[in-house]
């Protein structure tokens, strides 16, 4: 997939608006909303900086959007197997397999998570967006996980869900729990990183730490330690493209199977059959063990818990053998 850039110089007549709505103006074929995610994932530049959803322009202004999800106009729900943890009237929480993208995107049409929760609650998916009774854009889809990152995540039913969910993740009222192998041997037992992330200006694909980038935060824990390996607890209190990856990263201690992070330590591992082990996963060694937030509708708190699929498991048993 190729990245769309788009370099724009605002005029007089436009100081004064948003940044969303300056570029739903600007940018065909992208809703407000789909650029609203865009702007809060750090990938819109506003004079050399990311900027929020609400910043007013000024005239002068250079904006630098990096548009690397091409919208889709169109997709089809697919009859698509759904690890069903809980489900009410209202929302699902699902455990989603590593290896299956959350939303349709250019060169992704289907077999994504979106396809399959349109089927699985019977949404219908018109041309060009969602009926009332289905969220708009994103088929009830509140947060995201990587491709490669198995676990929780939560599915809205309905618009009235889907915003009051949004809002809670907005607002830091949602917990969020991942288990990381990573390597290196952490001095500490427990540590906080307080990094913004933002787009690499050089690695388009990528996410970097910079100093202007967005507020983010993330807390690990050891759970277990291996001989140049640790196993993390980690709970994110943003929700950053890459965050957890680009932050361990950030302090020498890389996720086992990031290849876009790790800088080839995988690579380096020296024990063959651990080496073996962490090259036959295909995936990067990140989970979703718990979730965490209350109803938007009954207020009921609701707790979740997913334990390790059988590959990240068996890497563990390889290790301590």
């Amino acid at each position: 997939m190729g990245d769309i850039q788009q370099d724009l110089t605002v005029g007089a007549e436009n100081a004064g608006d948003r940044l969303d709505a300056f570029l739903a103006d600007r940018i065909e074929g992208y809703s407000r909303s789909r650029l609203q995610r865009i702007i809060e994932d750090g990938d819109v530049l506003v004079n050399g900086k990311a900027a929020k959803v609400s910043y007013k322009l000024r005239e002068g202004d250079e904006i630098d959007a990096d548009l690397t999800e091409e919208p889709v106009a169109r997709f089809e729900p697919a009859d698509i197997p759904l690890e069903i943890v809980f489900e009410d009237a209202d929302l699902a929480v699902i455990n989603k397999p590593a290896g299956m993208v959350v939303h349709p995107g250019a060169g992704v049409p289907t077999g994504t998570l979106a396809n399959a929760i349109a089927w699985h609650f019977k949404f219908d998916v018109p041309e060009p967006a969602l009926s009332k009774a289905a969220p708009k854009d994103r088929v009830g889809i509140v947060h995201r996980l990587d491709k490669d990152t198995s676990g929780l995540i939560v599915v809205a039913k309905d618009l009235e869900t889907q915003e009051a969910l949004s809002a809670a993740f907005r607002e830091r009222k949602v917990h969020k729990s991942y288990i990381a192998l990573v390597h290196g041997d952490p001095r500490e037992n427990a540590g906080t990183i307080d990094r913004p992330i933002t787009r690499d200006r050089w690695h388009r694909t990528k996410m970097t730490v910079a100093a202007n980038g967005r507020e983010a935060w993330t807390h690990w824990k050891v759970r277990e330690r291996f001989e140049k390996f640790a196993l993390l607890d980690v709970e994110i209190k943003t929700g950053r493209t890459h965050q957890i990856r680009v932050h361990l990263a950030s302090i020498n201690h890389p996720v086992v199977g990031d290849a876009t992070y790790n800088e080839g330590r995988d690579n380096s591992i020296a024990n063959i059959e651990i080496k073996k082990a962490v090259k036959d996963l295909g995936r990067f060694f990140l989970h979703s063990a718990r979730l965490a937030f209350d109803h938007p509708k009954t207020g009921e708190h609701l707790f979740f818990t997913s334990e390790l699929p059988q590959e990240l498991a068996q890497l563990l048993k390889t290790l301590r053998s």
